[in-house]
């Protein structure tokens, strides 16, 4: 069998932005796992990855003389397995609007694969969700939720729910991994599956809606509302009410506010009581700020939440605006609105301000957050962060569809 590379479509790894600032295409969490985690398991691979240069270090290409080179913002199915089986060498799989989808080498690539006269393409007809905007994760995370349900627990049994407090509705719907504790919570399964993964926890008082993910090591703190068509990745800690949004993991939100129809990023902390918009009062569509236009792009959607970059951190009572998407390592506080756009290693709130948060403290910052989860902060880590930093404090992002590889 072939060697799995997961590759960034440039257009795309931009559009997907701030996401992508710290981790390929494919690290984004849509239903229960990551794209690269359901890709290893459709094809029972340990997929590496051909991304920008300065993600390289964390996150390498490993080529052979066979190589599937696959377009990471794809959620694989069957059918898109199957047909990737059957190509050959020299030969790839495009959309019909001209999106290649895969294509198989017989040598390591340096840039991504385009549609050329090197390759055999052959179209891919069937239906398929692919990733191209930071919407999209929301947009897609229930019906991702109970397509990796499906196949995470084939054949498996899960571990009972012994509470005699609390209550089930359609609990062959529901799957616990070992560990998990549940305690005096209503988990209703009937318009959808709900996973829940090792040792996370589900605190006295909750209400959980599927679909629902609860990554492993996660908890739901007392009196959660976790409304459907949620993902909480591993090792978060929320609380309040999140309804139709997705946590990447070792985030939290733990206390009471509002968080609906968002993507939250890594090493987040939303403090008490922040609260985002979802929905604009005249019903119209909500548009969001574009890290490839440079400004403020119509979604085609009326909700659309948050959308915060990793390390990012929110002080208590902080409000956020319908479509607002903060960058990377920024530090948010204050009282009314804030901006719709908030960039990179930003200090500040709408009240006063903002300045550039210290490059310095924020690498220390960081570097307490991966102590407190017991994992290091390393050299290849804090590079990342040097270098976004670079990008949007001493140059304007670049907004052509080239790699600097």
């Amino acid at each position: 069998m072939a060697n799995l590379i997961l590759f960034d479509d440039p257009g795309i790894r931009t559009a997907l932005l701030p996401f992508t600032f710290t981790r390929p295409v494919a690290g984004i969490r849509i239903g229960i796992q990551t794209l690269a985690e359901k890709w290893a398991d459709f094809l029972k691979l340990t997929p590496s990855f051909l991304t920008i240069h300065y993600l390289q270090a964390k996150f390498p290409q490993v080529a052979t003389t066979d190589n599937w080179y696959v377009n990471g913002a794809v959620c694989p199915t069957p059918a898109l397995q199957e047909a990737l089986s059957a190509v050959a060498v020299g030969s790839g799989l495009i959309t019909s609007g001209g999106l290649v989808l895969a294509v198989r080498t017989d040598h390591p690539l340096a840039a991504p694969p385009t549609v050329s006269e090197e390759y055999d393409f052959q179209t891919f007809a069937e239906p398929l969700t692919i990733i191209y905007n930071p919407w999209d994760i929301f947009v897609h995370n229930g019906d991702q939720i109970r397509a990796d349900f499906a196949r995470i627990t084939a054949g498996r049994t899960s571990q009972p729910i012994t509470d005699p407090f609390t209550r089930c509705y359609a609990p062959e719907n529901i799957f616990v991994e070992e560990g998990a504790t549940i305690r005096a919570a209503t988990l209703n399964a009937e318009g959808g599956p709900i996973y829940i993964g090792r040792d996370a926890t589900i605190s006295e008082g909750t209400i959980m809606i599927g679909p629902f993910s609860l990554g492993e090591g996660s908890t739901v703190n007392w009196g959660g509302k976790m409304r459907n068509n949620t993902t909480i990745g591993p090792f978060c800690k929320v609380g309040g009410e999140v309804g139709n949004s997705v946590f990447f993991g070792y985030s939290n939100k733990g206390h009471d506010g509002f968080l609906g129809n968002s993507v939250i990023g890594e090493w987040c902390n939303l403090g008490a009581n922040a609260n985002n918009s979802n929905l604009k009062n005249d019903y119209s569509n909500v548009k969001l700020h574009s890290y490839a236009t440079g400004q403020l792009e119509d979604t085609g959607r009326i909700f659309c939440g948050l959308m915060m970059g990793d390390f990012t951190k929110v002080g208590i009572s902080t409000m956020f605006n319908t479509g607002t998407v903060v960058g990377v390592s920024a530090n948010v506080f204050g009282s009314n609105f804030q901006p719709k756009h908030i960039s990179s290693f930003s200090w500040g709130g709408a009240i006063d301000g903002f300045t550039t948060y210290r490059l310095e403290k924020a690498l220390q910052v960081a570097a307490e957050a991966f102590k407190r989860r017991n994992k290091e902060f390393d050299k290849q880590e804090e590079d990342i962060l040097r270098e976004i930093f670079s990008l949007e404090r001493s140059r304007p992002i670049d907004t052509t569809s080239s790699f600097n590889f």
